[in-house]
């Protein structure tokens, strides 16, 4: 059987919920992004999964709509609850097309690891321009495209050290990983660092910031040799 985000839910879920620093650090770069309050401001959460970007939005105060394409995934979002200040609705969506989402209805479009799921960026990126309302903003996170390409691996350098190596980085396309405890066993669409900014751009963004952070102490502890290795690209931009 070919996975999917609807077969893989259960695993995907234990694995957040028993403690996965990755995640967790993905999550945290994203927040840095966004306001320490966010009281009053309406929240997409795009290919929002389980639940851990929206609950810690709504932390913060917001009003947030998370969607998935997953049933699944929305079941173990909705049994969570909300956890913080502000409130959470989920539903079963697609990012390329919200058509549960109101033109002009959020303040910000949230985009945690799911945009390089997207089979089509250009028409996720319009279906958030549609949805947000003026001066609205989108921050995303993706696997750094220039590390994470297809079947990237480690390799031992002479000195005893891990080094990354990638493989055809301008190869662009849909591939699965043949390791069955990864998440991108699923399925990922590799899109070049250039492809995502000239896309952000092509539909009227204005980028506002870029991070590359490196991985924090959990990450390296858990994965030592991701050391020095930036694991996601965050972006921040605002409508034009």
């Amino acid at each position: 059987m070919t996975d999917s985000w609807d077969t893989i839910a259960d695993w995907y879920v234990e694995l957040l919920r028993t403690g996965s620093a990755l995640n967790d650090f993905n999550r945290d770069i994203l927040l840095d992004l966004l306001p320490d309050r966010l009281g009053g401001c309406r929240v997409l959460d795009l290919g929002c999964g389980e639940g851990i970007i929206a609950r810690a939005v709504a932390a913060r105060g917001a009003a947030v709509l998370g969607i998935d394409p997953s049933p699944r995934m929305i079941e173990h979002a909705r049994a969570a609850g909300t956890g913080g200040a502000g409130t959470v609705v989920y539903e079963v969506d697609d990012g390329c097309v919200l058509g549960t989402v109101a033109d002009s209805s959020v303040d910000w479009v949230t985009a945690g690891l799911s945009l390089n799921n997207v089979p089509d960026l250009d028409a996720a990126l319009a279906a958030v321009r549609r949805v947000l309302a003026a001066r609205g903003s989108l921050v995303l996170t993706i696997p750094h495209p220039c590390f994470e390409a297809p079947h990237a691996g480690w390799t031992q350098a002479a000195d005893g050290a891990a080094r990354r190596v990638v493989g055809d980085y301008l190869a662009e396309g849909f591939w699965r990983s043949g390791n069955p405890e990864a998440v991108r066993r699923a399925g990922n669409h590799h899109r070049t660092l250039a492809t995502y900014l000239t896309a952000l751009l092509r539909h009227a963004f204005v980028v506002e910031a870029v991070a590359e952070p490196a991985p924090s102490a959990e990450v390296a502890a858990e994965q030592p040799r991701r050391h020095g290795l930036p694991p996601f690209l965050a972006i921040r931009a605002c409508l034009s």
